[in-house]
């Protein structure tokens, strides 16, 4: 039996023995090689669909360029080389684009903090005084904006191309499959092989919200006999029709080729790429299994078997060339046809299906990254915690695909699109590799030039012959790849001007301690929890609390849900904790961090628990290390800290159980008061005189028993609608953009309540509009 195998971010660290790798590497047949194993279904029919009878020498000449392009892309870029820059065992374009935020601040939200490098996940080795060069570019992404932005224009841009991918493979590789019923009933007419393959893609997508574990139960064994299938009669067909094919072993036969047909050997090229289309899944699903292990399956296996799928088709073409436009089905031997079938409905099953899983978890990376709006996330596993389903997407990727089955109706025509979205993506990965092999591997300048120019001059000319045949399809995931782009840029542009605007009009500090420890209000028993999204200082939401309620909340914690980019942030390291103002007005922020392929695991009563445990914790640890210092000097979240997020943490580098930093420099008249008053009321409320108790335990026990009488009373959510406006002084496009198209995004994205799945009866809301 198969199941998906989500296996520990750190466990990717871990010698592993051979045997565990082996069984990895049989999982993931069914999960990363779907798509490159059904590419023998369709790709000699896309190459030969401008020559109709090709000669040998022409068969050679395809057989050659398919050949050499497996060897290039699959095998040596990404089996050997991509898979390195993998962020701790995390594939994929937002797992490149983390691993470089981590080296260099290039992220356009401001919400960075030195302690996130304490997260185990996060430590990296920077880059050497003496290696010059790594530094200077370092400095150069985060100086100029312009790069930061077109850093992550070219990160959203390989990601909308990978929802495309989720469009474009379950056709292509479902009405491939489909296509195959007339090989023994000719007279099944287009038209009935695109109703099969629209039944096809119904089912496919209906039974997603089961979850990968429940539809994948047979992928391993399934991809596995497959494979040995392509092998077994690629064999057969080599040695019945034409040994001499492996004179495409020789790159000559390639320039022979472009010689004698021009330009249609230039248009066969986008036939020709579908070869390497799913080369991008061996690294985008590398967090499900191990680099080792991909490797071995792709090179014992895969690479193998595809080679011998290839030639022996090129071998029955040889003998009859009149047959390129089924190659496939027409080179399976009689007795073994509908087994074969059987098999290659099974593998465009799964070769669908690991795109659509792909498509969901980029939506959700992207989500957690601020590039896409809140929706509606299904976990179908409780074990495997990567399996994710997201109902509005699913119905989005069925509706799309079927329209372009029915659009296109050309396996050709939709492998022309199919074409163009796949080496979008690897060019976009292949950019994101040379930057990090010159910043992060400090590899030799002119390795990383060779490839660079390599691979991205081979994945432009493939482009470019795709692009060629625009009006044969390739305009779809172009259009289409820019709206999915046009709708993650606003939402990323409206963040983080929402968060700039938040920055500049939170509360002082000095109206907070002007107020007095009551706010300027009255405060009952109860814990307030004020969401926002600031790292650092009082939200401007809070100030429209204090003056709209009656009173606050005895103890108030600032929650930040924060997202780090990481892959995983462990649960002993999920807060961190630091006061906001002196200790009497029992004020605390939490920042609740997590990773981009994180989720919220427990539900509000396990988080508010876990909440207050981590306060007492906290509370507790401060106290142990304030006994240790001097007697004033305790730790509070400062005015400069707000002002400046890289001294955040700075001053303390000592950090607790529960990864929460104490910190330093504060108004120390305030902080002496607080600490006088604090101990007299702790005496009073312990009942013992102050000689009997010190005065670190007068003070410790009085806040716990502020804490647990706030506990005991309940908890309340206290969550501010934002809203975002254009001043009328902004220039028409900004208007535009934030009035009208971000607007229509944040009023139908899955709310903030609903996201954090907080308690209607324990919820208060205040509105406020933000000018920016």
């Amino acid at each position: 039996m198969f199941t998906l195998c989500w296996r520990h971010p750190f466990c990717h660290n871990a010698d592993l023995s051979m045997g565990h790798t082996l069984r990895l590497a049989f999982q993931t047949l069914g999960v990363v090689f779907g798509d490159v194993g059904t590419s023998p279904l369709y790709v000699f029919s896309g190459v030969f669909i401008e020559i109709s009878e090709p000669t040998k020498d022409d068969v050679l000449g395809a057989l050659s360029l398919i050949l050499y392009s497996l060897v290039l892309i699959p095998l040596i870029k990404y089996a050997f080389i991509v898979l390195r820059a993998n962020d701790n065992g995390e594939g994929g374009t937002f797992a490149l684009y983390s691993l470089i935020c981590r080296y260099a601040k290039v992220s356009l939200l401001p919400n960075q903090q030195p302690a996130d490098a304490y997260i185990s996940t996060f430590k990296l080795k920077l880059p050497t005084p003496e290696l010059e060069r790594a530094l200077i570019i370092k400095e150069c992404l985060e100086k100029y904006s312009i790069l930061k932005t077109l850093l992550l224009i070219l990160v959203l841009i390989g990601s909308s191309m990978l929802v495309v991918d989720g469009i474009l493979t379950p056709a292509v590789s479902v009405m491939s499959a489909m296509r195959g019923l007339k090989e023994p009933v000719p007279d099944f007419s287009e038209d009935v092989v695109l109703m099969a393959s629209i039944a096809f893609l119904v089912i496919l997508f209906s039974i997603q919200r089961f979850g990968t574990s429940k539809v994948g139960v047979a992928f391993g064994p399934a991809l596995f006999i497959w494979f040995l299938s392509l092998g077994a009669i690629g064999l057969y067909n080599i040695l019945s029709y034409d040994k001499s094919v492996f004179r495409a072993l020789n790159p000559l036969y390639i320039y022979y080729f472009f010689e004698r047909n021009p330009s249609q050997a230039w248009l066969s090229l986008g036939g020709c790429m579908l070869c390497i289309t799913g080369a991008e899944a061996m690294f985008a699903d590398l967090g499900h299994f191990s680099v080792r292990s991909i490797q071995i399956a792709f090179t014992c296996l895969v690479f193998p078997c595809l080679l011998l799928a290839y030639m022996g088709q090129a071998a029955f073409l040889i003998k009859n060339p009149s047959r390129a436009g089924e190659a496939f089905y027409a080179s399976v031997p009689a007795g073994a046809f509908w087994p074969v079938l059987v098999l290659a409905t099974f593998a465009a099953m799964i070769a669908s299906q690991s795109m659509i899983s792909a498509t969901f978890s980029c939506i959700k990376q992207s989500m957690a990254l601020g590039c896409f709006p809140r929706l509606k996330i299904i976990h179908t596993s409780k074990r495997f915690m990567g399996q994710i389903y997201i109902p509005i997407v699913n119905w989005f990727l069925m509706t799309f695909c079927i329209l372009v089955a029915v659009t296109f109706k050309s396996t050709s025509k939709i492998g022309n699109a199919y074409g163009i979205a796949e080496v979008g993506v690897m060019m976009v990965t292949t950019v994101l590799v040379a930057i990090i092999m010159v910043l992060i591997w400090q590899t030799n300048v002119f390795l990383a030039l060779s490839f660079l120019v390599l691979f991205l001059a081979i994945e432009l000319i493939y482009f470019i012959a795709v692009l060629i045949r625009v009006g044969d399809g390739s305009w779809f995931p172009l259009v289409f790849a820019s709206v999915i782009l046009l709708v993650m840029y606003i939402w990323n542009y409206g963040s983080v001007l929402k968060y700039q605007s938040e920055v500049q009009t939170k509360v002082s500090m000095d109206l907070m301690l002007e107020l007095g420890s009551n706010l300027g209000t009255i405060r009952v028993p109860g814990i307030g929890l004020v969401y926002n999204e600031l790292v650092h200082g009082v939200p401007a939401i809070f100030g429209h609390f204090i003056t709209s309620l009656p009173a606050i909340h005895s103890t108030i914690i600032f929650v930040c849900i924060k997202y780090i980019p990481v892959p995983f942030v462990s649960q002993s390291q999920r807060f961190l904790f630091r006061r906001v103002c002196p200790k009497n007005y029992h004020m605390f922020r939490c920042i609740a961090r997590y990773g981009y392929k994180d989720f919220h695991k427990e539900d509000h009563q396990a988080f508010e628990q876990l909440l207050i445990e981590s306060i007492e914790k906290f509370i507790r640890r401060e106290a142990d290390e304030l006994s240790l210092e001097s007697g004033d000097d305790y730790n509070l979240e400062s005015e400069d800290e707000a002002k400046d997020p890289r001294s955040a943490g700075a001053s303390n580098g000592s950090i607790d159980s529960l990864e929460a930093p104490l910190m330093a420099g504060y108004r120390k008249s305030s902080q002496y008061f607080a600490h006088q008053e604090s101990q007299q009321e702790a005496s009073t409320s312990s009942g013992l005189p102050p000689s009997v108790m010190s005065t670190d335990d007068q003070s410790l026990e009085y806040e716990l028993s502020i804490i647990n009488r706030a506990k005991e009373s309940g908890v309340v959510y206290l969550l501010g609608h934002g809203d975002i406006r254009a001043r009328k002084d902004s220039w028409f496009f900004k208007k535009l953009v934030i009035n009208y198209f971000y607007a229509f995004l944040r009023k139908n994205c899955r709310a903030g309540i609903a996201t954090l799945s907080v308690p209607h009866t324990n919820l208060l809301q205040v509105g406020m509009t933000h000018m920016v």
